[in-house]
């Protein structure tokens, strides 16, 4: 298991370097190849998180029995505070340290610019992942409250081609992508951007390693267990998302983790880990919180009062369960509330965005790191409901 795991890694830190390498010398012909293989592999990826939603979603449901609407309640409670909880993290963060670092206005460039797509093969999604998401949750309470044995087993022979579709197809296709992805930053440049908010990102990366930790011993402490043995799995999914910058891409990688840990309920695993990949982006929440403070220290010279950011992060949590799972969904999700609640303009948007995108992979690598916690937490609950054995 430790060498499948460890594999994993390498084959995911390897295609994180060579990416880099690759983007440092390749030439625009060859990188019009490496777009269309990016633009494709991205294709299918996505195309198949609504089925690995419904496939996992709706048969954990039914294998969850009569509590399955207490135990779905109970998770996006747990989800939504796990994220304004970050996200006032955030904000503390931000009035106690932004005021300590010397922050100058930056004008961001991109050194090459990206050739056009020669080619273009474009797969829509059967739903989008909102949609799958409460199809999933709605057929499976259904199953239930109506006892069909029959619609249950073909949610379980379904959830079984979703597996082979994950083993097969997208298991394969992440390192092509992720190596692709890190080409394309290579190429253009922006790896060198990061020295322009390093300390402010290492901030950033602390905290969520703060965040996590809090997570994680909230979870032993309300389970009586050692959350170790759920976060000791979660490295190739933490490595996965750096690269793909969304939990629904990572989402396969994440699944087989929770599956080897010992302390979860496979069902449970099945049903909380989709769920959270789509609903707990603490993260990116906490991420979203500080560089908002950053970006009107440095536009507009003064931090946001407690009471206006209070009301963002309150609205935020909601918006974040509405992201769409993919790179910089957060942010794009709550670009209503940043008009309309901070007053930001079209700079200040623009700004957010960009440093926004240049931490996206690890904002992403704790939300899906904390779904872990969240799914230790929902196992015990549902223990105690009676959903699986003692």
């Amino acid at each position: 298991m430790k060498s499948i795991l460890n594999n994993m890694i390498v084959r995911l830190l390897l295609a994180v370097f060579i990416g880099i390498v690759l983007g440092t010398v390749v030439n625009e012909p060859v990188l019009k190849v490496i777009l269309a293989v990016k633009q494709i592999c991205g294709q299918i990826i996505f195309f198949l998180i609504p089925l690995i939603i419904i496939g996992f979603v709706a048969s954990s449901i039914t294998s969850i029995g009569k509590n399955a609407s207490r135990l779905l309640g109970f998770s996006f409670i747990l989800a939504y505070v796990s994220s304004i909880g970050a996200a006032f993290g955030g904000a503390w963060l931000s009035y106690n340290v932004l005021p300590l670092l010397d922050i100058h206005p930056v004008v961001n460039t991109v050194q090459h610019s990206l050739p056009q797509l020669f080619f273009s093969l474009e797969i829509p999604q059967v739903m989008n992942v909102m949609t799958a998401l409460f199809l999933s949750v709605f057929v499976g309470l259904g199953v239930v409250w109506i006892r069909s044995k029959e619609i249950a087993q073909l949610l379980n022979q379904f959830r079984n081609i979703v597996l082979l579709l994950v083993s097969r197809v997208l298991m394969p296709l992440l390192p092509i992508f992720i190596a692709a992805n890190f080409c394309v930053i290579s190429y253009q440049e922006s790896v060198s951007e990061l020295k322009i908010f390093l300390p402010v990102i290492l901030i950033i990366v602390i905290c969520h390693y703060i965040w996590l930790l809090i997570l994680y011993l909230s979870a032993a402490l309300y389970s009586g267990k050692n959350s170790w043995h759920v976060l000791k799995y979660y490295a190739p999914a933490y490595f996965t998302a750096l690269g793909t910058m969304s939990s629904a891409a990572t989402l396969g990688v994440a699944l087989k983790c929770a599956n080897k840990s010992p302390l979860l309920d496979k069902d449970i695993a099945d049903f909380a880990v989709p769920l959270f990949a789509n609903i707990h982006l603490c993260g990116s929440i906490l991420t979203e919180v500080f560089f908002v403070s950053v970006v009107s220290q440095l536009l507009y010279g003064h931090l946001i009062d407690f009471q206006t950011l209070s009301l963002f992060i309150i609205l935020l949590g909601l918006f974040a369960i509405a992201a769409p799972g993919v790179p910089g969904g957060t942010v794009l999700a709550s670009l209503g509330i940043v008009f309309s609640i901070l007053k930001f303009d079209d700079a200040g948007t623009a700004l957010l965005i960009t440093i926004f995108a240049l931490q996206d992979s690890f904002g992403t690598a704790c939300n899906v790191t904390g779904d872990g916690a969240l799914t230790l937490i929902v196992n015990t609950f549902a223990r105690r409901q009676g959903n699986i054995p003692q």
